[in-house]
């Protein structure tokens, strides 16, 4: 019994996946609603413009004129602010939410403006809203229950009770039939977007090590290069000393056992902000966002270099491991990131040549 509440459970709380993997993937989730409801406010505008301008010339539409206006109104308002906010914003969020709300307003004033008639428009919505909506379905269960109520209560009054019956059958049957259709797009689409997940993060992961490989490292670090509001960043360029030796002496089995235990402990020393991976090789990058200070930069080498002898260890413990690290700092300076990554790789060299001194920050000559 448990099992199954489990199962109804994760499907109207987390589109029919687990929370953390729900959570992973919900940036994801929010961006796809952004672009959707953006393509849907232009084709809502046109909608309701086209329905204005018939209105102002068939006297079928006449009546609902003023509701055709301002629903254009509003379409072409979202579209402006659709394109002002971030994709992944809880603003841009809510806004879809009251487009929704707003379209069911619209199709209950629609309906009670022909009170002799059962309500078509108001049920459409029912039924097409929540196919363009990824979000945890309880949310459009909500949404969809509050709309309704608002409508039969509202419709009681103006409706004739023969009508108004017909309606409450109708609007019972599809909220339910909303509900669920949003649960099983939901659960669909939100699938998709776990395997996409899934396969970029192989994409991006070095096997050996787990961090990110050269590709995903590069790529994230120039996006945050080209944000010209992100002035400020620490490159760690950091290299195992004498790592040929290793493999040559102790086998590749072994080097690679280096590799592991140092990539678990860059993973362990750097923040989850940080972008942290495996260059190649025995060459190791971290990249620190939103920081600029040389102190900050100092003492994070002195940890690396000093605790590496440590954590990082041959089997048979006959040799210490030694890291060098190259640091560059970025002031907003640098255009990509072959240019910061050079900076810290003079670094890293001249580190390398001094034994007594394992790090070094990058400094104009």
């Amino acid at each position: 019994m448990m099992k199954y509440l489990r199962i109804i459970r994760n499907y109207f709380f987390y589109c029919g996946i687990e929370k953390d993997e729900y959570n992973a993937i919900k940036k994801d989730a929010y961006i796809s609603n952004f672009e959707v409801w953006r393509i849907l406010h232009f084709l809502m505008a046109a909608f309701f413009g086209a329905l204005y301008i018939c209105s102002l010339r068939f006297s079928i539409l006449k009546s609902n004129s003023l509701l055709y206006l301002l629903a254009f109104v509003y379409s072409v308002i979202g579209i402006v602010l659709l394109f002002k906010l971030k994709k992944d914003s809880i603003i841009a969020q809510l806004l879809i939410y009251l487009s929704i709300s707003l379209l069911f307003l619209f199709g209950c004033l629609i309906s009670v403006n022909k009170p002799d008639i059962p309500a078509v428009a108001f049920i459409a919505f029912l039924i097409i809203t929540p196919m363009f909506m990824i979000d945890k379905p309880f949310f459009m269960a909500i949404e969809l229950g509050a709309a309704s109520t608002v409508y039969l209560l509202w419709s009681h009054g103006i409706k004739q009770y023969d009508i108004w019956r017909i309606d409450l059958g109708n609007v019972l049957i599809f909220t339910v039939v909303g509900i669920f259709l949003n649960v099983i797009d939901n659960s669909l689409r939100i699938k998709e977007f776990v395997l996409t997940r899934e396969i970029n993060v192989q994409k991006d992961t070095d096997e050996l090590t787990g961090l990110k490989n050269k590709g995903a490292m590069t790529r994230e670090i120039n996006q945050f290069l080209s944000d010209g509001s992100m002035g400020k960043g620490l490159l760690f360029v950091m290299d195992i000393d004498k790592f040929k030796s290793i493999n040559d002496t102790f086998g590749h089995d072994i080097g690679d056992d280096v590799l592991r235990q140092m990539g678990s402990f860059l993973d362990e020393t750097f923040n989850s902000d940080d972008i942290i991976g495996r260059f190649g090789g025995d060459e190791f990058i971290a990249f620190i966002r939103n920081n600029d200070d040389p102190e900050a930069a100092r003492q994070i080498a002195d940890r690396i270099t000093e605790e590496v002898p440590e954590k990082v260890v041959l089997e048979n413990g006959t040799q210490k491991i030694n890291i060098s690290v190259g640091i560059a700092i970025y002031h907003g300076e640098e255009n990509n990131y072959s240019e910061l990554f050079k900076k810290a790789d003079i670094a890293l060299y001249d580190a390398k040549a001094d034994p007594e001194n394992r790090y070094r920050l990058y400094t104009e000559s």
